[in-house]
């Protein structure tokens, strides 16, 4: 029996209404077996953005009752990987063995056209991760 401990991962993005909250379910959905799934944004919005809800209902994952979290809400401070989804977040310091930097354009507020391009990347770039 494998009772190696499952690596915690850290999605960042601005708002965490849309790239990170997507990168999270993708990452729950498709390897909870292996990671512990977090994310956060810099400046969190009000709510998730009805369009990641509805791109990602496309995907069979309901994330209609996720809640945007800052970095002050995280319970976890330390993590195996902290993945930022663009390099204009100014993320704090979170100690980690890796860092990783996706180049994943933000949605809000373009089409949902928009928004499903911006999932497929996310699903694609989580799927090459968890290959790891």
């Amino acid at each position: 029996m494998d009772t190696k401990p499952r690596a915690k991962v850290l999605f960042v993005c601005i708002g965490n209404a849309c790239r990170s909250q997507m990168a999270e379910a993708f990452a729950k959905n498709l390897a909870s077996d292996k990671f512990d799934v977090y994310s956060a944004g810099e400046q969190p919005d009000r709510a998730i953005d009805l369009n990641t809800i509805l791109v990602m209902k496309e995907k069979d994952i309901d994330i209609s009752q996720a809640k945007t979290k800052g970095f002050s809400e995280l319970q976890e401070q330390a993590f195996d990987y902290v993945i930022v989804m663009d390099r204009r977040v100014l993320c704090p310091f979170y100690p980690s063995k890796e860092k990783l930097y996706w180049k994943i354009d933000d949605p809000k507020g373009r089409s949902v056209d928009t928004f499903r391009k911006v999932r497929n990347k996310i699903e694609s770039e989580v799927k090459q991760f968890i290959k790891k």
